[in-house]
């Protein structure tokens, strides 16, 4: 079994592969102190709970925008897991031509998740990652990734909201019924989310324009739905869109490790 790990600013989802197949996924906060034996034991805890054994996972591979957790889990797989995991670093085998100016600026999150969209959508396709920040990702019908956009989250922005501003409360991210608020909370739901939802729609539309043809438009990241469902322009929303990167990485790459 391959277990994967997409560590991001705010959390790290882990998923098991039987073969080709998602057995299970788990989300949790991304912390950057915890150490590689607790890593070990949160991670044979979710196996266990989910009636997996532990010495049925036989491959790791590991995509992290968080330099201080990589150590961790990657001694954690060494000392519990008894493998070496393959880390998403410049020179791993994706499958794009990389058209960044510096490839080694580009975050891991970014080329999984367009490995995962051009394989399963083709292209050109557009990526949009909900995160802790907004990335958008463009690949061409030649597997070249061009580039994108990088904006805050929807999650900073509500919170710089709360923090920058005296009288603001902070407010939980739900789509109000009407963009003309009669309260502060709908007020700041109204702006946050149909803001949000005319950010994407004018980035994407800017990016085809730049293309010069049309795109399909993937969403994926824990917001993806709240602002997509509102949008024009993504066509799918794909939560499991990372982890099928990590699993398509790792049939392109599993023989270096042998």
């Amino acid at each position: 079994m391959l277990l994967g790990f997409d560590v991001g600013n705010t959390n790290i989802v882990m998923g098991v592969f039987d073969e080709n197949r998602l057995l299970h996924s788990w989300r949790y906060a991304t912390d950057r102190d915890k150490t590689s034996d607790e890593y070990g034991l949160l991670v044979k805890e979710m196996l266990d709970w989910s009636g997996i054994s532990i010495k049925a996972v036989d491959s790791a591979i590991i995509s992290s925008v968080v330099p201080p957790v990589n150590h961790a889990l990657f001694s954690m797989c060494i000392k519990y897991l008894r493998i070496q995991p393959i880390i998403i670093s410049p020179g791993i085998k994706t499958g794009l031509n990389i058209k960044y100016d510096n490839p080694k600026e580009l975050g891991a999150d970014r080329i999984v998740d367009a490995v995962a969209a051009y394989e399963i959508y083709g292209g050109p396709v557009i990526i949009v990652d909900f995160g802790t920040a907004t990335n958008f990702s463009v690949v061409t019908e030649n597997a070249e990734y061009l580039g994108g956009a990088i904006a805050p989250g929807v999650g900073i922005s509500a919170d710089a909201l709360f923090l920058r501003t005296a009288k603001l409360p902070k407010i939980e991210l739900e789509r109000p019924e009407n963009v003309i608020a009669r309260n502060t909370v709908t007020g700041m739901q109204s702006g946050i989310i149909y803001g949000y939802v005319g950010l994407v729609d004018y980035i994407i539309r800017r990016m085809k324009g730049e293309l010069n043809k049309d795109a399909f438009v993937v969403a994926t990241g824990g917001l993806a739905r709240l602002i997509s469902d509102e949008s024009e322009e993504v066509n799918e929303v794909d939560s499991l869109l990372t982890m099928e990167g990590l699993r398509i990485i790792f049939e392109k790459n599993k023989d270096l490790i042998k």
